[in-house]
């Protein structure tokens, strides 16, 4: 009878910290295409321009829609002035129809119609001249928030239509706060809530510890990388970090609580398959696990294994099925 050191399955999982990669994102940018046909006019900003909500951009020359817009303004005044005089006309046909005979039910009624539709043409031409004005406003570009011009792409004089959209004019990125993202593995995942903290580092401060609270957690799971995206808000009034940039994420694992532990010399990993010899009826039998955690001098496996079931604590391929043993 073979006398080896034995260890006990014991249940609960092994907490661990895990080296993940990540990505620093800005926390909101845009590609600002044109929304009208026309001639760059002005270019206000350039790369690495700082700006404000509101701030013009630049400016774009279109001949055609200012004229488009004097026209329609022109024609609104015209149809505006028509149903002045309708409603006028109208209003002393009925004044003069309270003396019986002086004015026909048909002239009353033909003078009514002509101011209804008078003033639909009226209403209609305005909507047009207000159409015309936001066309116009999309001459001046300006920015939807504040943040940093990372890419221009266009100079004064050239061409830019509204039906291109394969390059931007300009880029905006918000870099006041970032995006820290994260891809998790799903078996991970469930485990961290938002608010848990997240440590990382970026090359270009080294030596620098960076944490973040989980501030969102997409719940959702790649089907290709089977993992889940987390993201974390990372202030950067200082601008120390740039979106683009990769960083390095530790992230405190906790063990699965389904799990059990054995020593961790109790796993036998060979080219076909990863066993523990298992201690029952006092022999050895191969019981095949999955591993998991590893920390204190114990592995977590999952197999067919029982608490508290004892297995040989320093095992290795050579140790046979079937061996009596004392423990």
């Amino acid at each position: 009878m073979e006398q080896y050191a034995v260890g006990t399955v014991t249940t609960g999982g092994i907490a661990t910290r895990l080296k993940l990669p990540a990505q620093l994102a800005a926390y909101q940018e845009v590609s600002i295409f044109p929304k009208v046909n026309g001639y760059v006019k002005t270019v206000l900003v350039d790369i690495g321009s700082k700006v404000h909500t509101g701030d013009l951009l630049m400016t774009l020359d279109a001949p055609e829609l200012e004229q488009a817009s004097l026209q329609a303004k022109e024609e609104f005044e015209q149809s505006k002035a028509s149903f002045s005089i309708d409603q006028e006309r109208y209003n002393r046909l009925q004044e003069a129809a309270q003396t019986e005979g002086a004015v026909s039910p048909m002239d009353l009624s033909t003078s009514k119609t002509k101011v209804t539709s008078a003033l639909a043409l009226s209403k209609a031409r305005k909507n047009n001249w207000q159409m015309q004005q936001t066309m116009l406003s999309y001459l001046r570009v300006r920015a939807p928030f504040s943040g940093v011009i990372t890419q221009r792409s266009v100079s004064v004089g050239a061409l830019v239509s509204a039906s291109v959209k394969d390059i931007p004019m300009l880029e905006l990125k918000e870099v006041d706060h970032l995006r820290l993202q994260i891809d998790v593995p799903e078996t991970i995942a469930p485990a961290l809530d938002n608010k848990d903290t997240i440590s990382f580092s970026v090359s270009s401060l080294p030596g620098k510890k960076l944490t973040g609270r989980i501030s969102r957690k997409s719940m959702n799971v790649d089907p290709r990388l089977r993992s889940e995206r987390i993201e974390i808000d990372v202030p950067n009034k200082e601008h120390l970090l740039s979106p683009g940039m990769y960083a390095d994420v530790a992230v405190d694992a906790p063990g699965s609580a389904n799990s059990m532990q054995v020593p961790r010399a109790a796993v036998v990993t060979s080219t076909e398959r990863k066993y523990v010899l298992a201690i029952r009826n006092g022999k050895t039998v191969k019981v095949d696990v999955s591993t998991g955690n590893e920390g204190n001098g114990n592995i977590e496996v999952f197999g067919k294994l029982q608490p508290g079931e004892k297995v040989i604590a320093h095992a290795n391929d050579e140790i046979e099925e079937g061996i009596p043993v004392k423990g």
